[in-house]
């Protein structure tokens, strides 16, 4: 912590600051607030009610009006603080609003009802966070179905990746055999084609293999990906052929040499493809929109659409689950996230 705070306070001038101090910390200001303004104001609103929703100019906290309950109404008033006319300074509830005019009564005297013109009272309004934007997503929709389903994907195609792209990259990294050129040829090709333009005859090769509108037919065509293969394969090729080698004289099998010792010594560019896979995999909306139909199939990336429909949009729920929905992503990247430069760098990506 002591170093942190130093690193933090280090600055060029003896004793004071210089202009390239104040440059620097008024350059990385402007980057965090960049980075994490959206995603702090993201969290705040996913706190609001839908009245402070639509409220403009928007505030940045959460605040709810302070409301009452008097006798003689069913339903708790809205509380104003009257600034011009004959209550001035008075605190009222008001009981309805008609036009330009506000109808209120006196705390003390319900039963009296005195009409006021809309721009002599103030709102009284306090801090108020509504959790109730998370509970009701359990009660309204099926969140944990649609959180099992993405994390079903994204573990299971995760899995089938590693499997299949680190096979891949150990056939074109270690042995040698007439077309091998030619294979990593296309892998890089590959990597050069958007995913748009293979959208069709994605779709129409999962629907004959029958794996339309199933979670498989959102993991399986991702098994292999030219990115995966070209990462692994590139840090592969700095293992030394020696040990292998050597495991052959030991009478080791290939899949033994595979799976005991290429497997083991690419953990790093291994744990970097996990890690992009997961986050690929679970932002993924454009492949799951396409393959899946039945809304008890949807990821939480669809789900997230749903709430926006033709005439009206919940914005509330809408913002209250992408923040549940970018939170396991987020724990990932933060944890992990120094795996990912370390193992790009040694696999010769950057």
């Amino acid at each position: 912590m002591a170093k942190t705070l130093e690193f933090l306070t280090r600055t060029r001038g003896h004793g004071k600051l210089h202009w390239t101090d104040w440059f620097t910390y008024a350059y990385l200001l402007f980057g965090i607030l960049l980075m994490f303004g959206p995603v702090v104001w993201l969290v705040m609103s996913s706190f609001k009610t839908d009245a402070e929703l639509d409220r403009f100019p928007p505030r940045f906290l959460p605040y709810a009006a302070q409301t009452v309950e008097l006798e003689g109404y069913s339903k708790p008033l809205p509380l104003y603080k009257v600034v011009a006319g004959d209550l001035t300074g008075e605190t009222v509830a008001q009981v309805r609003r008609i036009g330009l005019t506000s109808q209120v009564v006196r705390l003390d005297a319900p039963e009296e009802i005195i009409k006021i013109n809309l721009k002599d009272r103030e709102p009284i309004e306090r801090i108020s966070i509504a959790t109730e934007n998370y509970t009701d997503l359990f009660s309204k929709f099926d969140f944990l179905r649609f959180f099992w389903n993405s994390t079903f994907i994204t573990v299971v195609a995760t899995v089938i990746m590693l499997i299949v792209n680190s096979m891949a990259a150990f056939a074109l990294a270690k042995y040698k055999f007439s077309g091998r050129a030619a294979v990593m040829a296309m892998v890089i090709g590959v990597l050069m084609i958007p995913q748009t333009v293979v959208l069709v005859p994605l779709f129409i090769v999962t629907k004959e293999l029958g794996m339309l509108d199933s979670l498989w037919g959102v993991i399986v065509p991702g098994a292999a990906t030219p990115t995966g293969i070209f990462l692994l394969r590139q840090y592969m090729l700095t293992i030394p052929d020696e040990i292998l080698d050597a495991a052959r004289m030991d009478k080791a099998s290939e899949w033994k040499i595979y799976w005991r010792i290429v497997l083991p010594l690419s953990a790093p560019a291994i744990a970097v493809l996990a890690i992009l896979a997961i986050m690929w995999r679970w932002n993924d909306f454009l492949w799951p929109l396409i393959a899946l139909s039945r809304s008890e199939n949807f990821t939480l990336q669809l789900a997230l659409n749903s709430f926006q429909g033709e005439m009206t949009t919940q914005w509330s729920s809408l913002l209250a689950m992408t923040v549940l929905t970018l939170l396991p992503v987020a724990f990932v990247f933060a944890f992990l996230q120094k795996y990912i430069a370390t193992g790009i760098a040694s696999t010769g990506g950057k």
